[in-house]
């Protein structure tokens, strides 16, 4: 089974309003929605909004669902101009901005203890323009995190729970794949009134573009 891993409700009901045979149930506190979508059968968890909800999430997913393949789908920040409001870009790596083991294991910002690099790998296809993600616990405009994000990780996108989810699935062997879609831009005035403006927009896009998005986890 196809399990998506989504933070918000709001951000699920794109893929719910598309969706027939529904079903609901809470697994671990989790609202768990079962279908299918699109004739393929479909699950989603709304993990909650960051790291610790996602990872616990996408456990649900893998452990009670038997996913097996993960899909992270939601709104996210834009770093830099090669990213624009409204689009849909899919993630190639991600890494977590605020993990530090540097003084420690001597590596670089983001690299988890099991790993040897910061970014961590997803599965991707060809048909999104592919993009690197940082994810962190912090929603802000703080200048200090954005020269982190872009001059030293060099990242394109930023959420809050995309990274935990791929280490998840890195762990438990299980494939991952995200699509992130642009709500605001750093730089371009508070990321917390883009968002807000720009959310509409950003579901509309995730309407149109699921299908594609489908049958590219099913067919590649």
């Amino acid at each position: 089974m196809i399990c998506f891993v989504i933070a918000m409700d709001k951000e699920a009901a794109p893929v719910i309003s598309a969706m027939e045979h529904v079903k609901e149930r809470k697994i671990s506190g989790k609202r768990v929605v079962l279908g299918t979508l699109f004739k393929k059968k479909i699950a989603i968890v709304m993990c909650g909004v960051g790291k610790v909800n996602a990872g616990c999430g996408t456990q649900i997913a893998i452990d009670k669902l038997k996913a097996e393949k993960i899909v992270n789908i939601g709104v996210a920040g834009g770093l830099n101009k090669d990213v624009a409001v409204g689009e849909v870009y899919q993630i190639s790596h991600a890494v977590q901005y605020d993990f530090d083991l540097s003084q420690i294991n001597g590596t670089a910002i983001g690299t988890l203890d099991e790993c040897t690099e910061n970014y961590v790998a997803l599965n991707i296809y060809g048909k999104y323009p592919a993009k690197r993600l940082a994810t962190g616990d912090r929603f802000n405009d703080s200048k200090d995190d954005y020269k982190l994000l872009t001059k030293v990780l060099e990242a394109d996108i930023r959420d809050m729970e995309g990274g935990a989810i791929v280490q998840a699935c890195m762990n438990a062997g299980v494939k991952c794949y995200a699509y992130k879609i642009i709500s605001d831009l750093a730089g371009s005035g508070s990321t917390t009134e883009q968002y807000l403006n720009n959310l509409t927009l950003c579901f509309e896009t995730l309407k149109s573009e699921l299908k594609n998005i489908t049958d590219e986890i099913y067919y590649g």
